[in-house]
């Protein structure tokens, strides 16, 4: 088999063309992916070619870690039927290219224990749940509902929702106006704006490397700082206010499947909409638009590419 895919040829070139694809093996599953979504982290690094050095890291590559689709063969493996709808959090299939992730591509083939079932209505905006459950993992490594989250991006967003679920009041830093809507139960706001300094628990997902100092000058005697994005640059910050805070700074790396798995069934339950993070959604064959867009408009908050043309 092939199929078409993005391919990331090096920084700062992109095309979609066709790959082989490796067989399936009694263990996997054969996905025909309805969409999939583009990070603005770690995609863009790549993109960029600023990702600091990553195992598996290589061009050309295909990026993507957000699939959703439909199994079109198994091999009865994890309980799975044809047609069911899956989420694929990447995927190693391709002998032509590094598959880092891997999943931005019209056919996947994939061990079918790495994927999960979409809960049942749930279409183009599953391709949320990897951000769902890195949120999921970050409130889980904080220790406890964030008071401060910093970035209202799509994460941002996931992370106060879910810590709204859990009964608290997040504030959220956003500088960009074109994102400063307001949350449904929460505030946001510029930095500026806020001159609070006893938050207990921060979450900071904007990326940004500078920001550390700033961070640790808001938190309360004894407070956690909680990296949970993905930084290209070396992080540092001046010793003397960390110490007399007694400041915890911790690191949320990447959501384990239990997060994946709770998540899941909090988009089942109701516990937490997936709504309204979805802003753009392109033709798969669009796709260098569509990751032009996706990088350089701050008012696209998730592009989608839908794949269903190209299978």
């Amino acid at each position: 088999m092939d199929t078409h895919a993005v391919i990331f040829e090096a920084p700062e070139r992109l095309r979609l063309d066709r790959l082989a694809l490796a067989a399936a093996g009694p263990e996997d599953v054969v996905v025909d992916v309805e969409w999939s979504g583009i990070s603005t982290g770690t995609e863009r690094l790549l993109y960029l070619g600023r990702m600091p050095s990553f195992p598996g890291l290589g061009y050309p590559l295909v990026p993507g870690y957000e699939a959703v689709g439909r199994v079109r063969s198994h091999g009865g493996a994890n309980g799975l039927s044809d047609g069911d709808r899956v989420f694929v959090p990447g995927a190693h299939c391709f002998p032509e290219a590094r598959c880092l992730f891997g999943a931005s591509a019209a056919r996947l083939v994939v061990p079918a224990a790495r994927v999960a079932r979409v809960p049942h209505g749930i279409e183009a905006e599953a391709t949320l749940l990897a951000l769902a459950a890195t949120a999921h993992h970050a409130l889980a490594i904080a220790g406890g509902a964030p008071d401060l989250i910093v970035g209202h991006g799509v994460l941002g967003r996931l992370l106060a929702r879910l810590a709204v679920a859990r009964g608290g009041r997040p504030v959220v830093w956003e500088r960009e106006e074109r994102r400063r809507s307001p949350g449904e139960a929460y505030a946001v706001v510029r930095p500026e704006d806020d001159d609070r300094r006893d938050y207990p628990r921060i979450v900071d997902v904007s990326g940004d490397s500078g920001l550390l100092d700033t961070l640790i000058a808001r938190l309360a005697p004894g407070g956690a700082v909680v990296l949970a994005g993905f930084y290209a640059e070396p992080l540092s910050f001046a010793f003397p206010p960390a110490f007399m805070r007694e400041a915890a700074i911790r690191i949320a790396a990447e959501w384990k499947p239990a997060d994946l798995a709770a998540v899941t069934a909090l988009v089942a339950d109701g516990s937490l909409s997936l709504d309204g993070l979805v802003t753009d959604v392109e033709p798969a064959g669009r796709a260098p638009d569509a990751y032009r867009t996706a990088f350089g408009d701050p008012a696209c908050l998730k592009m989608i590419l839908d794949w269903r043309d190209l299978q």
